[in-house]
């Protein structure tokens, strides 16, 4: 097997307002949408947002389930500034009540020497949105495990 992903499929409650949630309160553009499921082209890979229940039943499992799933998706930023900016952002939507996303946890310093916060979609998925300064990012968003070598700072 390759080592690389090529879509994440997160199961949602209510695909319409998942959809709300990532398009309007975050700006993304869908690629490509059916009546039951959603694509969003990210730069090397596809999410998919899919009604939890059919995704259940296409892998063979009880669709039901809360708490703490294990999972954290990660969308890294460049900067300290673009965290708190994302952070708004997703908040932006939560008080607008365009899809009931919200902050779980503010943008910190971390203690492995980075600056990160979280915040939840509509179902409770959290992503992590987070400045590493020993990754490099490239011009259209690839991360790299070597450090940045322009010198720029939080």
């Amino acid at each position: 097997m390759e080592q690389r992903l090529s879509v994440i499929t997160l199961g949602v409650a209510n695909l319409a307002r998942s959809r709300v949630f990532y398009e309007q309160g975050l700006g993304w553009t869908v690629g490509g949408a059916e009546k039951q499921i959603a694509f969003y082209q990210l730069n090397g890979l596809i999410l998919a947002l899919y009604p939890r229940g059919a995704l259940a039943q296409d892998v063979g499992v009880v669709a039901e389930g809360n708490g703490f799933a294990g999972i954290a998706l990660a969308h890294n930023v460049r900067s300290h500034k673009e965290v708190d900016e994302v952070l708004a952002q997703a908040e932006q939507a939560e008080q607008a009540e365009q899809a009931g996303g919200r902050i779980v946890k503010p943008a910190e310093e971390a203690f492995w020497g980075g600056y990160s916060g979280y915040f939840a979609d509509p179902d409770g998925h959290l992503w992590e949105v987070a400045h590493n300064p020993f990754w490099t990012l490239d011009a259209t968003g690839n991360v790299s495990l070597s450090s940045p070598t322009d010198g720029e700072s939080p």
